[in-house]
């Protein structure tokens, strides 16, 4: 799992030790494990969130881990051209390469620790796919879709692309370097992420070593969800245990505590975790394939919309790797 790395995490700015007199804990309240699904052409996903409560997981919607899977020649897929309306779609890639475009002229390729970060707002076309010379060669493929919900406020936004690269991301440590963090948005110890978001969040790739530890500050205001992407472990001052593809939900508190069993499957030899927060919308969501709205009149719009071409156009060529300088991805 490369993602991106450091060969001595000792040299990074440490997370300091939570204050017992002043920090707490926040408990454990479920654990649920992901299902394993198909999505786009055919590609193998756990479905993340699956058996979760809207209320837990606001602002967020839906969560794919995709891989992780070796492809042989000719097996790797991706997605057909598709519409999006209403949220934020977070693609991280943390093995293989997948290339994207837009109707909006956006589009790159992403791998080992990249993330393509499309605001969809009023509407956008888009395609997801592994290169020509993957697809013909096979390899290992892993990575995480999330979809972000956006404020009502906001749903009419134009939409937006932002590139980032892995090594723009924040990375630290925990007190004895047992655990790289990786802080791909939002804020954890005053060390922040490049991910411009309309809806206050925190998205954290860490890896823990075996038998340690990390404690990461939370913002009380925050929901807080880890899904294990590999390894074993446990969550919270409990302990509650933890295994690959499952997804814990934490109760009110400022910290996080994640630990790795001391010992793990040599294929993972760390335990991988996502972490994610962000401050509830509190909104009615209306969710249907993929549009995300208030009402269900706003979601028969955007069916019309997308019947009648108002959510883009497929473009005459393809274009993967162009981000034009009207696309800035560091524009808020």
């Amino acid at each position: 799992m490369p993602a991106i790395t450091v060969e001595d995490p000792l040299v990074l700015p440490r997370i300091p030790a939570p204050d017992p007199a002043t920090a707490s804990d926040r408990p454990v309240r479920s654990v649920t494990t992901a299902p394993a699904g198909f999505e786009g052409e055919g590609f193998p996903v756990y479905r993340a969130f699956a058996g979760v409560s809207t209320a837990d997981l606001d602002p967020f919607i839906h969560m794919d881990q995709m891989g992780e899977v070796e492809y042989a020649p000719g097996e790797p897929k991706g997605t057909s051209w598709h519409p999006h309306r209403g949220f934020e779609t977070v693609t991280y890639i943390i093995d293989g390469i997948f290339d994207h475009q837009d109707s909006n002229g956006g589009g790159g390729r992403i791998t080992n620790g990249d993330t393509q970060w499309m605001t969809a707002g009023a509407g956008i076309l888009h395609i997801e796919r592994p290169p020509e010379f993957l697809v013909a060669s096979g390899g290992l493929f892993h990575g995480i879709q999330l979809w972000v919900n956006l404020p009502s406020a906001n749903k009419w936004n134009n939409p937006r692309y932002q590139d980032l690269r892995a090594t723009e991301a924040a990375l630290v440590t925990s007190p004895d370097g047992g655990a790289l963090v990786r802080v791909i948005a939002g804020d954890v110890a005053g060390h922040e992420g490049p991910g411009a978001t309309f809806t206050p969040m925190a998205m954290v790739h860490a890896t823990v070593s075996p038998g340690a530890e990390v404690a990461l500050p939370w913002r009380p205001d925050f929901n807080a969800l880890v899904y294990v992407l590999s390894g074993r472990g446990t969550v919270g001052a409990e302990r509650r245990p933890i295994v690959s593809h499952q997804l814990v939900v934490f109760g009110p508190g400022d910290v996080l505590r994640v630990a790795a069993d001391a010992e793990q499957e040599s294929r993972h030899p760390n335990l991988d975790v996502l972490v994610l927060g962000g401050q509830p919308i509190r909104e009615p969501v209306v969710h249907y394939g993929p549009f995300v709205m208030n009402s269900r009149a706003e979601i028969i719009e955007a069916l019309e919309d997308y019947q009648a071409g108002r959510l883009g156009v497929i473009p005459a060529t393809e274009v993967p790797h162009q981000q034009p300088g009207d696309i800035d991805p560091r524009r808020s």
